[in-house]
């Protein structure tokens, strides 16, 4: 079973990704270094390290779905 503490929703904008607010810092609107083509690439196993540019924070994503990231520690 997914812990649910481990995921975190996304929105998909004009070819973007974009978190409502950082779990880490809660900055709003924040504009993710990663880009929606790249979802397929981790839901088929391969890991991505995301760094939230507005707090350096730094998870690891392991898996996705149409709505939410999951990641390898708990952010909330």
């Amino acid at each position: 079973m997914i812990p649910f503490s481990h995921t975190w929703p996304y929105d998909i904008i004009l070819g973007d990704m974009y978190v409502q607010y950082c779990p880490f810092c809660s900055s709003e609107n924040v504009l993710l270094p990663m880009k929606p083509k790249e979802l397929q690439i981790v839901r088929d196993g391969k890991k991505k390290l995301l760094v939230f540019p507005c707090c350096s924070a730094s998870p690891t994503v392991v898996d996705n779905d149409g709505d939410y990231l999951l990641f390898d520690r708990a952010v909330r």
